[in-house]
């Protein structure tokens, strides 16, 4: 499984945003709190933000807290809008740069924390389209762009693509993360997810960056839209079969 978060807001250090919170994606890729699946998120980890009309990745498949290349770069780097992953390949995928998350057609960025049958959903992929990477995270990313590619709003697209891939794999989990420069996009689908309001923005993450007692759980079975000033959350549609839904991680202590 995996852990990702995204900044929405107003431009921060990406420094201050991976490197600075007590229980961020640094502290959560080794020991998570909140993950339901898997313990070590270390088969590598990703950053991408949007930043005066251009989207930029960096990716590597060095565990976070090994990798020497990104903390000082990171520090030289500010944007208003950020989404950070590291990764515990699904059994069987590649570990590979182009596997990892986030993934992005060139405007928007995307991250899975879960995991899906390729064999089951193979189906809802168009003739044509290739995935970066033969892993179920880059498949389904590529069934965003094409929908994307079709017109649909993100928040539409992200919401439509569970439905679509859960009717065709029940056990699919599917906690998916998109960006586009203005909104955050989030679902919950068998794994954690929550928020927290900052005077500046908005933080979505898997679990929270510390123990202040400010951070909303998101119910499972839910979908997340926030940008600058707020989240909106409402409920997913029930899809019949759908596996069980999982409770969240223990309340953060205060």
């Amino acid at each position: 499984m995996c852990r990702h978060f995204a900044w929405i807001g107003a431009p921060r250090s990406l420094h201050a945003l991976f490197y600075e919170p007590s229980y961020g994606l640094v502290e959560q890729a080794k020991i998570p709190r909140w993950q339901q699946i898997g313990l070590v998120n270390k088969d590598g980890f990703g950053a991408g933000w949007h930043h005066d009309g251009r989207t930029s990745v960096y990716r590597v498949t060095t565990p976070i807290w090994e990798d020497t290349g990104f903390p000082a770069t990171a520090r030289d780097l500010r944007a208003g809008c950020v989404l950070g992953a590291v990764r515990a390949a699904s059994p069987g995928m590649p570990i590979e740069r182009t596997a990892n998350a986030p993934f992005t057609d060139g405007a928007v960025l995307f991250s899975l924390n879960g995991q899906l049958d390729l064999a089951r959903t193979a189906e809802l992929l168009e003739p044509g389209r290739e995935p970066e990477s033969g892993c179920d995270s880059a498949f389904l990313a590529a069934l965003l762009w094409q929908r994307l590619d079709a017109g649909e709003p993100l928040p539409a697209a992200v919401e439509n693509l569970l439905y679509d891939v859960v009717a065709l794999d029940p056990a699919a989990c599917l906690n998916m993360l998109a960006t586009d420069g203005a909104l955050a996009v989030a679902t919950t689908w068998a794994e954690t997810l929550c928020y927290r309001r900052e005077p500046d923005g908005v933080l979505v993450a898997s679990e929270p960056h510390d123990d202040a007692g400010d951070w909303t759980t998101v119910p499972d079975r839910s979908l997340v839209v926030a940008d600058a000033s707020g989240a909106d959350v409402r409920p997913l549609r029930p899809v019949p079969e759908a596996a069980p839904a999982v409770v969240p991680g223990e309340a953060v202590p205060g």
